[in-house]
């Protein structure tokens, strides 16, 4: 069974988390297609802590020795593979400003001349 207090964090952080991205959407702070993200985290840890044996099983039967170990395992996952997509985003406007200032220049130079 999943303990008692990893239930209540589980539940006090999805809440808080879904305070946090709300108010980042609402500033518009954050992007609605990050947020979407975040907020499906946060129901599926919700998911897991009103509902353990979910975890109960999936790790049993994937040969975990408890469902908290799958927990942290899934979550370290999430993370870093969003990190992975954050990376490859920021390479793509790495180039594009790149990209951008070279125009820049380029236009700079010809109003020179």
């Amino acid at each position: 069974m999943l303990p008692y207090y990893l239930r209540v964090i589980l539940v006090i952080s999805a809440a808080a988390a879904l305070l946090v991205v709300c108010r980042k959407v609402k500033k518009e702070k954050i992007l609605f297609e990050d947020a979407v993200f975040w907020v499906v985290a946060a129901v599926i840890l919700v998911i897991l802590a009103i509902f353990p044996e979910i975890a109960i099983r999936v790790a049993s039967t994937l040969g975990f020795m408890s469902a908290s170990n799958f927990i942290y395992l899934c979550i370290i996952g999430l993370l870093l593979w969003k990190t992975f997509v954050n990376s490859a985003e920021i390479s793509i406007l790495k180039s594009k400003i790149n990209e951008l200032a070279q125009e820049i220049a380029l236009s700079h130079s010809n109003d020179d001349k």
